[in-house]
């Protein structure tokens, strides 16, 4: 049920929810690897391998003991792979988490969007440098549809605003009932980019960076225009068919397919106790975040991507130019493409994106030739508390989750330098909670 909490700690909430958008306890069940059964690693490779698998463990396992429900994980160095889960699926029962689960990834989908655009840039159907009117005059229309180009879209320079206020509405008065609300319903997404332009411009066509969910819903739109044929059938057919994942998919009914946990949401604990959210209507991300997959397909995608299997040359060197993301005091924190990022750890540079729906946490991350990966998944979002300043207490999650990005990425124990983004920070979260910020 929704907290009933007093007036002062709701806005509370919204005030830090806006001033930190691009920031972002059960018994123990510990982390256990599990090597699929076409994996080529035995003891015998394990001594010689590049991970620390017991490290790996235990750091999976800090993740849990700091608070978070569930979570599991696939990391790779070369050939030599490692699985592993901590944590409950299901608090009621305990059920455990497994590494081969399937779980909602958010906007890693937009990887995919873009990969599906780049083929047809390739075969010429589509000019990146275009506007988007020449193509969907009827979506986009007026001085934007002349002076917004695809490429806009894709790296989100775009200027269109978000449409999750729009979508949910009960967030613009600080509720969450909307959730509860849009459950079952079904989104077109003509109306999903309806209420996007209809939002306020986060800026000027080209001006900066600002993260919106529908740019990639028109990109959706954009091929249907140019193949068509339903942009989610082309992206299953020529994207992940030809990457060969066997676990990835958009869902057609609100239930995820395969074995998984469930979701829980907490909204920086206006929802209290936190939601099991993993029945839902995905058609509110339609292209943008709808997909459903499991951290070592989300790997495999990534190797086969860098490693020039899934586009052209020229195409993945697009994908790859990137535009400068920007934090509230103008640092630059990472950098965009179109519909990844890249992001300099201490031990190198790294390329991927996150994810985040209702109750559900991913992050994949590959080193530019995809031989060291990471991929991470977890089942409580946005756990973080709110101060009486109106700002986020540092949250013990956050620090074992860069914590483990540092085991896995680079093989040590800490925090990689400078600090990885939260896993959330580019993607519906900060939207979501922009959507509770007081309106001046």
């Amino acid at each position: 049920m929704l907290s009933t909490r007093p007036g002062r700690r709701r806005a509370r909430v919204a005030s830090a929810t806006a001033t930190l958008a691009l920031a972002l306890l059960v018994t123990a069940v510990p982390a256990h690897a599990a090597p699929t059964a076409a994996s080529p690693f035995g003891a015998a490779a394990d001594a010689a391998t590049g991970l620390d698998r017991a490290a790996l463990g235990a750091s999976l396992d800090a993740v849990h003991a700091a608070g978070m429900y569930g979570a599991y994980a696939d990391v790779r160095d070369g050939k030599d792979e490692w699985r592993g889960a901590t944590g409950v699926a299901d608090v009621a029962t305990g059920r455990p988490m497994r590494p081969d689960f399937q779980q909602r990834v958010g906007s890693v989908t937009k990887a995919f969007a873009s990969v599906a655009v780049l083929q047809q840039v390739a075969k010429g159907r589509i000019d990146l440098d275009a506007p988007i009117g020449r193509y969907l005059p009827d979506v986009v229309p007026g001085e934007r549809g002349r002076t917004i180009t695809v490429r806009m879209l894709l790296n989100h320079t775009s200027g269109i605003g978000d449409y999750i206020v729009g979508a949910f509405p009960s967030l613009a008065k600080g509720s969450t009932q909307s959730l509860d609300d849009n459950r079952f319903h079904h989104f077109r997404p003509q109306e999903l980019v309806r209420l996007g332009l209809q939002a306020a411009p986060t800026g000027k066509p080209g001006e900066k960076w600002s993260y919106s969910n529908t740019n990639y819903i028109i990109a959706g739109l954009l091929l249907h225009k140019v193949t068509g044929e339903d942009p989610q059938s082309y992206i299953t057919r020529e994207v992940i068919d030809k990457a060969g994942l066997h676990h990835t998919y958009f869902p057609r009914t609100p239930y995820i397919d395969g074995p998984h946990g469930k979701m829980y949401e907490s909204f920086y604990g206006l929802i209290d106790p936190p939601r099991d959210y993993s029945v839902y209507d995905m058609s509110w991300g339609g292209t943008a975040g709808a997909l459903v997959s499991t951290t070592a397909d989300l790997d495999d995608f990534y190797r086969k991507l860098l490693g020039g299997r899934l586009l052209a040359p020229a195409q993945l060197r697009q994908m790859q130019t990137t535009v400068p993301v920007r934090d509230e005091k103008g640092k630059v924190v990472m950098d965009y493409g179109l519909g990844v990022f890249n992001v300099d750890l201490g031990c190198g540079r790294f390329w991927g994106h996150d994810g985040a729906v209702f109750g559900a946490g991913t992050t994949v991350l590959s080193s530019p030739d995809g031989k060291r990966q990471m991929s991470l998944a977890y089942n409580l979002m946005k756990y973080q508390k709110v101060g009486a300043d109106g700002k986020f207490e540092p949250s013990p999650i956050d620090a074992a989750i860069y914590a483990f990005y540092g085991q896995a990425l680079c093989g040590t124990g800490k925090p990689p330098a400078p600090a990885a983004p939260h896993p959330l920070a580019q993607d519906l979260a900060p939207d979501l909670a922009k959507a509770a910020a007081p309106r001046h």
